[in-house]
């Protein structure tokens, strides 16, 4: 199968992603955290504060401040346990038990692992693995790295300004065991979810932070010390308690940056231990083939990504209401982030918590990427789209959201919700009782023409974060929010008339009041 098949497949024939024999053997799972064996480790404290108000002085962090960060990112937050009397297969399972982390994951898996280059008084230097199991520092590499990280980012940013780099990677089997090929998709959106945790988080602490989403992989995944047949750095997230560091200057610097193999002589090779749990791990060839395809060799110059499209709309636009910037706790809020299931209820929507919903989530931040040059030139390549119904004072209908202008440009007139139920193969959410049904959207050639098979997983990513941003801005004032993958994108892409524009849509998500469902809860947290 070509990678170009392969890609199509995902969005637009998620059957064809997996063997139509397929059969979850959930007795064999691995575990959604990994675990080495025969390192060093350093405790951290299990002591979190229970509160992210935002707003402290930047002060270069501690071994606790550290852990905190870490917890808050991706730690493991919440114990949850269940019976889902309409889900044959949890039935089969008998009680479900979930360990809950703060950013979203299909099927709760996680399949990303997080790593961190640390340079901080109380900590010998070096670069760790975050044991979320044991909410612990685990010591893969002891050492200065700052010429070495520098050269495998094309030294595009001041690594001495920085006392700590963090590594998003994903370990490829913790969901293809369940989701097969599809899982590709699904890796790209929950590491996006994850690094969106991580700037809001970030911002809490008073940390500046920037996403890289291009880098010398093997120099990078060499510097970890994990197999790319199996795992790979997705993103490299550099942290400084500097708030006018310029992130991206000297990206020129790029062309004449030393190659990964150079740099992987300056290092010898190091080899960890790992725990899986699974007997059986299965190949997974088109995803290695996929990740191969997507690595980088060099970091030389691409043209500058395009602004999002839009789709085409009609005259009619709605002003939202003005509304400030949410200020909210953000412990107390990602804790209350729910993602309902059958347990949506329908309940008008106010056009000032819609405002409040859409500002929040695409109002521009200090976060910076790679992809977006300058500072102070910020650029989205991915867009929202809404199908409306039972808001206050605005026609059912489809929408996009210009956020220049704060205001919902019409697509189309009418109620979609019998169409958008009839495109989901699962039932596992009634779109009836659902009053905003989101879609983010994005270009169909993935950035293609700039980056390559690399533009697929680097789009997927960008949904992810605006997807968690939304989600937080749901829980902030009092909505639930659900992703969903299991969707007809063509389908979507005709509601809203996409497709002559180039655009499709990228995920669907759900979002209005809610009840819990029956199950058990406790926080873990000290």
């Amino acid at each position: 199968m070509s990678l170009e098949t392969f890609l199509d497949n995902l969005h637009y024939d998620i059957d064809k992603t997996k063997p139509p024999d397929l059969a979850v053997d959930w007795e064999d799972g691995p575990l959604a955290y990994k675990l080495y064996r025969g390192l060093p480790v350093v405790p951290l404290s299990p002591e979190i504060p229970l509160t992210l108000a935002g707003g402290e002085a930047p002060v270069k962090p501690d071994l606790r401040r550290v852990g905190h960060f870490l917890w808050y990112v991706f730690g493991l937050t919440q114990l949850s346990q269940s019976v889902l009397a309409s889900n044959s297969m949890v039935q089969s399972m008998g009680l479900m038990q979930m360990y809950r982390r703060f950013a979203p994951s299909g099927g709760a898996l996680y399949p990303n692992e997080v790593y961190v280059y640390l340079k901080i008084e109380d900590l010998p230097t070096g670069v760790y693995h975050y044991d979320v199991a044991h909410h612990r520092l685990v010591l893969l590499r002891e050492g200065n790295f700052d010429s070495y990280l520098a050269g495998a980012m094309g030294n595009r940013y001041d690594v001495l300004a920085c006392f700590g780099t963090v590594f998003v990677s994903t370990l490829f089997w913790k969901n293809f065991f369940k989701y097969n090929n599809f899982s590709y998709r699904l890796q790209g959106l929950d590491a996006g979810a994850l690094i969106g945790q991580l700037l809001e988080v970030a911002k809490r602490f008073g940390y500046a932070s920037g996403v890289y989403f291009r880098f010398l992989d093997r120099a990078v995944n060499y510097l970890l010390g994990i197999s790319e047949q199996e795992e790979s750095v997705y993103a490299v997230i550099p942290l400084s308690v500097e708030p006018e560091i310029s992130w991206f200057a000297n990206s020129n610097e790029g062309e004449r940056s030393v190659s990964a193999t150079e740099l992987c002589r300056e290092l010898p090779t190091v080899q960890h231990d790992h725990y899986v749990r699974s007997r059986r791990v299965r190949e997974f060839p088109m995803l290695i083939k996929m990740n191969e395809a997507s690595l980088l060799e060099s970091l030389r110059s691409i043209p500058r990504t395009g602004e999002k499209k839009i789709a085409h709309c009609g005259g009619h636009v709605v002003v939202l209401p003005y509304v400030k910037r949410l200020l909210y706790d953000l412990a107390s809020v990602s804790r209350r982030r729910y993602s309902p299931d059958s347990d949506f209820r329908m309940s008008k929507v106010s056009q000032e918590q819609l405002a409040l919903l859409l500002r929040e989530a695409t109002i521009p931040s200090r976060d910076w990427n790679d992809l977006n040059g300058v500072r102070g030139n910020p650029v989205s390549r991915v867009s929202l789209y809404v199908c409306l119904y039972n808001v206050e004072g605005i026609p059912e209908g489809a929408y996009h959201y210009d956020s220049a202008a704060h205001a919902l440009r019409l697509v189309r007139h009418g109620d979609y919700r019998l169409q958008l139920q009839q495109g989901m193969p699962s039932d596992n959410v009634n779109l009836f009782q659902v009053p905003l049904c989101f879609h983010i959207a994005g270009d169909k050639d993935h950035l293609a023409t700039a980056l390559g098979y690399r533009g697929y997983r680097i789009q997927q990513m960008e949904a992810g974060i605006l997807v968690q941003r939304l989600l937080l801005a749901a829980s902030a004032i009092g909505l639930g929010g659900h992703p969903l993958l299991g969707f007809d994108a063509r389908l979507c892409d005709e509601i809203y008339k996409m497709t002559t524009q180039g655009l499709t849509s990228l995920i669907q998500i759900p979002i209005g009041p809610y009840r819990h469902s029956p199950r058990l809860t406790g926080g873990l947290h000290g």
